[in-house]
């Protein structure tokens, strides 16, 4: 069952071929033509019709947690990491069109296990955090990683989350957008995609706080949107969005149900906003969640996935530490 939502769940999408999803980039960033770089990462991390099914393992804290409730005590190994990091991808990466590691714990004992006609993402950003004023957050890059290693070591495309609030105070955003931009800039000269993948969090007085990466269960959509719009600005240099669902997936109505419409509307709304192609993030839904969230996704033009917790949460967390 580790790999059923990267089988099941697709019906439906709306395909797209790796040349037209370069003229979608090209069209959306003002560009007149794709770099050779991008233009093979494209091709390299979809398959033939340009579809997405990528595979995440790049989550540090999810996978912490899951190690420290097996074993009943706070100290995570990096050997414990690492052999999660190892199972996961020993167990999705022929199933998937890419596999995203982060250069921490994945890449040391992964990087040979992935296959050789798939793509390769990785991670630039480290997994903590500045608290700012109000409990904005401020992103940072690990500490001697850049974009030019990740494209040394023959990465496909370079993925980073920033933590983003259109309303949180407006150094924090300004702050946030630089750093962005000058991620997009690095990935065009070293002609490597850049995908920006973006998390609504809860500022100071909202209801259901929380420092993790789980999603913000009473997130407004309209902040989900208005980030999409932003970032998707040329300036940016974003190849491809990595995206959370506007409203939690606990709340989305089974598709034909009650609220669905509504439901949909709002993922129109952000796969208008987009203009470059985009992919959804499963943000720790289960499989089921997902599944909805994918439904409305793909009807509003989304051209995959790149889930992480989704696929593979429920098995480490109902076998750990049995990784056999």
């Amino acid at each position: 069952g580790r790999a059923d939502c990267v089988r099941r769940g697709l019906n439906g999408r709306r395909r797209r071929t790796a040349s037209g999803l370069a003229t979608t980039v090209m069209a959306a960033t003002g560009r007149t033509t794709l770099s050779a770089g991008k233009l093979v990462g494209l091709r390299r991390i979809g398959d033939d019709a340009g579809h997405f099914r990528m595979v995440a393992t790049d989550q540090r804290p999810p996978i912490f947690n899951i190690i420290r409730a097996a074993r009943g005590d706070d100290e995570v190994t990096y050997d414990d990491v690492a052999a999660v990091k190892r199972t996961l991808v020993d167990s999705l990466a022929g199933e998937a069109t890419a596999m995203l590691l982060d250069p921490t714990w994945g890449v040391p004992v992964s990087l040979t296990r992935t296959r050789g006609d798939a793509g390769l993402l990785v991670t630039l950003e480290h997994h903590e955090f500045e608290e700012c004023a109000r409990n904005a957050r401020k992103s940072r890059a690990i500490a001697d990683w850049s974009v030019a290693k990740i494209k040394r070591m023959g990465a496909d495309g370079v993925k980073v989350l920033a933590w983003y609030r259109p309303d949180a105070p407006r150094d924090v955003c300004e702050a946030q957008k630089a750093w962005v931009r000058s991620v997009g800039a690095a990935c065009a000269a070293h002609d490597i995609l850049f995908l920006l993948e973006f998390l609504v969090y809860p500022l100071e007085g909202d209801a259901d706080q929380t420092r993790g990466y789980e999603e913000h269960k009473s997130k407004r959509p309209e902040l989900v949107v208005d980030s999409v719009r932003e970032f998707a600005k040329p300036e940016y240099g974003i190849d491809l969005f990595k995206l959370e669902s506007p409203i939690p997936a606990k709340e989305l109505p089974a598709p034909g149900a009650p609220g669905s419409d509504e439901a949909q509307a709002w993922f129109d709304r952000f796969g208008a906003a987009a203009h470059v192609p985009w992919v959804m993030l499963s943000a720790g839904a289960t499989m089921q969640q997902f599944k909805y969230v994918l439904h409305y996704a793909y009807r509003a033009g989304a051209s995959g996935f790149l889930a992480g917790r989704a696929i593979w949460l429920k098995s480490m967390q109902d076998c750990y530490p049995d990784l056999a």
